[in-house]
């Protein structure tokens, strides 16, 4: 197995790797339509050739922003899972992991959940990758659901699929509500009651 397949950051350069760190957080602060490559370039201190030398365009940039993401879930994910947790616990550990992130704004909320809402105006590419995402988040969701109702530690209302995407509906609606209300606390409000709920009495 090659490097640039176990990680995938190995194929890129370090100027592409700070290139691509930039993109994440231009992403989570204003979406794919809310930055150039000019504000890339500022940040990063290089010409916009220099960045089109890398990624040719800018969907070719925001997928590989989005690819990276996708792996660092995935990752992240399995050592959730290789924890002496509950599926139940697993779930809160996922929630308090993107409570940290919102309130120190590292990140301010899931990139995926900004493209989300702008999907329609996407590059397809770009799109594939962000459904790629929810795809993968809700089978790890509605995989820890069905380990949690067959052991009994989770009570759960309707199917672990249906469950596994209202949950998933909460949790990025809670991180639009923090930044709606400006205050990183209701994302954690939310998402403890989104768990709270599927706690068997």
């Amino acid at each position: 197995m090659s490097s640039s397949r176990s990680d995938p950051q190995a194929q890129y350069s370090p100027k592409a790797q700070e290139i691509i760190q930039r993109t994440n957080e231009l992403l989570a602060k204003g979406g794919y339509n809310g930055f150039s490559y000019a504000d890339i370039a500022e940040l990063v201190e290089v010409r916009k050739a220099s960045i089109h030398h890398h990624f040719p365009t800018k969907a070719d940039l925001v997928k590989a922003t989005v690819e990276l993401h996708r792996d660092a879930t995935r990752r992240g994910l399995q050592s959730l899972d290789a924890l002496d947790l509950d599926p139940l616990q697993r779930l809160v550990t996922y929630c308090r992991f993107w409570a940290d992130c919102i309130e120190g704004s590292n990140p301010p909320i899931c990139i995926c959940a900004m493209l989300a809402a702008e999907l329609p105006a996407v590059p397809t590419n770009v799109a594939a990758e962000v459904k790629g995402h929810f795809e993968d988040l809700h089978a790890w969701i509605r995989s820890s659901m069905e380990e949690g109702q067959s052991k009994g530690v989770m009570r759960l209302a309707d199917s672990p699929s249906a469950e596994a995407s209202v949950f998933m509906a909460a949790i990025h609606g809670a991180m639009l509500s923090a930044r709606a209300a400006g205050d990183a606390s209701v994302f954690w409000q939310i998402a403890k009651l989104s768990t709270d709920r599927l706690r068997k009495a």
